[in-house]
């Protein structure tokens, strides 16, 4: 009996011992987070830092710029309209809907997790390949502001349609979290991006509003 002690003790010492240097080496309070690489970014309307080596691919909008991460697979799409609520509304009818709410540095983020297949050719190769996309939103007093995620299928980074994958946590939400948000001048109009009018653009928001209120057929 005191030799069964003696080894009981023997290995709760041991784990002890364990416990003590993943404290001290920082493996559970994210010290390891130090070495991972990230890249700056900065726009006359957001600025903040991605999470990898990120180059920038494409500036010819002012309002918009494209990133992309080659290692991972990943394109950051960064953007800012006067009405990013309205956006939202439109891509609802895609089924983009439900998203999860977090508030980052003062700035409260709708983040959505959706889904595309590349490319129009009915030929293409790529149409049964499914990119999977997160999007952040959140709407200012006078613009809104746009992150899309799209994370190829041959990307190495773990994807889910939820907060809980690789994805989201590894790299949507530590952009987020060092995100500055900027108020800007002449920010594009919602309904131009839509070529159309104000009023043609209201007429057709109101019908989306009325078909989201139930009214299955205000869109006809």
């Amino acid at each position: 009996m005191e030799t069964k002690n003696m080894i009981i003790i023997a290995v709760v010492v041991v784990i002890i011992a364990i416990l003590g240097v993943v404290f001290a080496t920082g493996m559970l309070n994210g010290d390891n987070n130090k070495n991972v690489v990230t890249t700056p970014f900065k726009t006359d309307f957001m600025e903040g830092s991605f999470v990898g080596k990120v180059k920038l691919v494409n500036d010819d909008e002012k309002f918009m710029h494209s990133y992309r991460d080659k290692n991972h697979s990943i394109t950051y799409n960064i953007s800012t309209v006067d009405d990013s609520e309205s956006l939202m509304d439109i891509y609802e009818l895609q089924g983009v809907t439900n998203p999860e709410e977090r508030s980052f540095n003062g700035n409260d983020w709708n983040i959505y997790f959706t889904q595309a297949i590349p490319g129009n050719d009915t030929n293409s190769s790529k149409d049964n390949e499914t990119m999977n996309i997160i999007i952040a939103q959140s709407q200012g007093k006078k613009q809104g502001y746009l992150i899309y995620m799209i994370i190829d299928s041959e990307s190495d980074v773990n994807s889910t349609m939820n907060a809980y994958g690789q994805s989201y946590t590894d790299y949507m939400k530590p952009l987020l979290e060092s995100i500055k948000l900027k108020e800007s001048d002449d920010v594009p109009k919602i309904y131009e991006q839509f070529g159309l009018t104000e009023d043609q653009f209201k007429q057709q928001m109101d019908m989306i509003h009325d078909y989201q209120s139930g009214n299955m057929s205000a869109l006809g």
